[in-house]
C-alpha cells in the first residue's frame, strides 16, 4: 500500500517548503502541492509537523570491548535507541584488535549486527596496524561496502604512529577512501595523568584537567600536517573546542580538504558536571576528548552556522552506573563514552533549530545531508527526494516534553541531558516505507534494519 503524508513542511539542506510526500514500498514516488491519493493509498496527516530526511549518525559504539567491559548497548538496544530518536541510518565501527586482519573485523561486526539492528547500518573500519597485510586488504573493504576509516592518537591499544598514519594515509588517497582520527596528543596526556596519580587526585575532575583543550589542538595541528604530506582529505572526530577549530581553518586556507564532526555533549554540557562532589554523579559524563568549559559551546554552534563542522553525531559509547563505577578508585579505569543516538534529533532542534542558532535547513545538512554525502550514502539517504528511500522524521514543534532517562530504550540507567526541555518532539519515523516509531514507541518488534553498503565521498 501506497502511503501519502499530506499537510506538512518538507526540509531540505536548501530550505523549507510546504509540501505532501508519496511513498510507494521502501521509496519515495513523488513530492508535491496538494498531491491527491487513489484507492490503494493510506492518507497520513502530518498539518503543523517538519519532514526531514531519516538522521544519520555516522559515529556509534555498540557491542565493543574496551576498559575491561563491553558496552551496554548492543545492535539490538542501540539501534531501536536510535530509531526511537529519529535516526534511520547509524555508522559504527568495526574495531579489530591489533595483530587481527580487517576481514576479521568486518566479519565480527557483522555477526554482532546482522539480523540484530533496527534501523539500517552500515560500517567505518578502525586501522590500528599498519604492514603489507593490512595495506592488501584495504580494496577489498572497498569492494564490501565499507569506504571509511578511523584511526587513532590515543589509546595505546588502537592508536597508530605519525609514520604508519601517513603511509596509511596515502594509501587510502590512491583508494579514494575517507579517514576520520581521534586527534589528542596521548604523551603528554599520560604525563599528565602520572602527575595526578602521584598527587593522589583520583577522582572524576582528573579527567578533563589532564585532557586539555591544547592538547587535542595539537594533536588536529599535527594530524592536518601529516596529512598534508599525504594529500590525503581528512575527517576530525568529535571536534569539542575553538582552538582546534582555528588548526582547521589554517590548514583549509593551505588549499587541504578538511570535514569536522561535533557531537550534542560539546554544543551543550560543560565541563562544571566533572565537579560534582557525587562520584557516580561526575563519573557519569567521563568521555573522550572531554566535555569542555561553556564558552567552548558558543565556538562550536557559530561554526555549525558557517558551516565550518559538517556533521553532529553522537559517538554513541554508552555504559550503565555500575560500569562507570569500575574507576571509583581510579578515574582512568572509568569506562569512557557516554549514550546519545536517542536524543540528538530532538536536542539539536530544540537548541539549536528553536534557539536561532541553526536554522532546519542547517540541521538537515548536518545531520542528514551532509553525512549521506561523505560517507558515501546519498542520494539513497540522507534527503527526500524521488527514488530516496523513504527514511522520514515527522517532527512536531509544538509537542514539547522533559528529557528523563525513564522514558528511554537504550539500555542504560541514566540520560545525560536529564531533564532538558525539548521545543517539540519526534512524532513518527517511517523507515524505507513503514511506519517504526510513533509518539515515542518503538513499533517494530523485530529488526527490519538493512546492511548499507556505501560507495566513496560525494561531499
Amino acid at each position: 500500500m501506497k502511503k501519502l503524508l499530506k499537510g506538512g513542511t518538507v526540509v531540505s539542506g536548501e530550505g523549507m517548503k510546504r509540501a505532501d510526500v508519496l511513498m510507494d514500498g521502501e521509496k519515495i514516488a513523488r513530492i508535491g502541492r496538494k498531491l491527491e491519493a487513489d484507492g490503494d493509498t493510506q492518507v497520513v496527516d502530518v498539518t503543523g509537523c517538519f519532514l526531514f530526511p531519516g538522521f544519520i549518525d555516522a559515529h556509534t559504539h555498540f557491542d565493543l570491548d574496551v576498559a575491561g567491559t563491553t558496552t551496554a548497548d548492543d545492535f539490538w538496544t542501540g539501534s531501536r535507541a536510535a530509531l526511537k530518536g529519529g535516526t534511520t541510518t547509524v555508522i559504527d565501527f568495526a574495531c579489530p584488535n591489533k595483530g587481527e586482519t580487517l576481514h576479521h573485523g568486518l566479519e565480527l561486526w557483522h555477526q554482532k549486527a546482522d539480523g540484530r539492528t533496527f534501523c539500517d547500518y552500515g560500517f567505518h573500519m578502525t586501522i590500528d596496524d599498519w604492514n603489507e597485510s593490512i595495506r592488501s586488504e584495504l580494496p577489498d573493504m572497498f569492494a564490501q561496502g565499507v569506504s571509511s576509516f578511523k584511526m587513532y592518537m590515543t589509546y595505546p591499544a588502537m592508536m597508530i604512529g605519525d609514520r604508519d598514519m601517513y603511509w596509511a594515509l596515502k594509501e587510502l588517497r590512491r583508494l579514494g577512501g575517507i579517514c576520520g582520527v581521534h586527534c589528542e596528543n596521548a604523551g603528554v596526556i599520560d604525563g599528565m595523568i602520572a602527575e595526578r596519580k602521584n598527587g593522589g587526585k583520583l577522582g572524576p575532575s582528573s579527567h578533563p584537567v589532564t585532557r586539555p583543550p591544547y592538547l587535542e589542538a595539537e594533536a588536529v595541528s599535527r594530524l592536518l600536517r601529516i596529512a598534508q604530506a599525504a594529500e590525503c582529505p581528512i575527517v576530525i572526530v568529535h571536534l569539542t573546542n575553538h582552538e582546534a577549530l582555528k588548526e582547521v581553518e589554517h590548514a583549509r586556507k593551505r588549499g587541504q580538504i578538511v570535514y569536522v564532526e561535533t557531537c550534542p555533549q560539546y554544543l551543550l554540557l560543560d565541563e562544571s558536571v566533572y565537579f560534582n562532589e557525587d562520584y557516580s554523579s561526575a563519573a557519569r559524563y567521563v568521555c573522550a576528548p572531554p566535555i569542555r568549559k561553556k564558552a567552548e559551546q558558543d565556538h562550536l554552534w557559530k561554526a555549525l552556522r558557517r558551516g565550518d563542522i559538517q556533521t553532529v553525531s553522537t559517538d554513541h559509547c554508552s555504559f550503565t552506573l555500575a560500569q562507570k563505577d569500575m574507576g571509583r578508585e581510579d578515574f582512568t579505569k572509568i569506562p569512557g563514552g557516554l549514550p546519545g543516538v536517542e536524543t540528538r534529533g530532538e536536542l539539536i532542534y530544540s537548541y539549536g533549530v528553536a534557539k536561532r542558532r541553526i536554522t532546519a535547513a542547517q540541521m538537515c545538512r548536518c545531520l542528514c545531508e551532509n553525512p549521506a554525502r561523505l560517507y558515501g550514502l546519498y542520494p539513497r539517504k540522507g534527503l527526500l527526494r524521488r527514488g530516496s528511500d523513504a527514511d522520514i522524521v515527522v517532527y512536531d514543534p509544538k509537542a514539547s516534553h522533559v528529557i528523563r532517562a525513564e522514558d528511554c530504550v537504550a539500555n542504560v540507567d541514566y540520560n545525560p541531558y536529564e531533564g532538558f526541555v525539548t521545543a517539540g518532539s519526534i512524532r513518527q519515523v517511517w523507515l524505507r516505507g513503514h511506519l517504526a516509531v510513533e509518539n515515542g514507541q518503538v513499533l517494530d518488534e523485530a529488526p527490519q534494519g538493512k546492511f548499507m553498503a556505501r560507495g566513496k565521498n560525494s561531499l
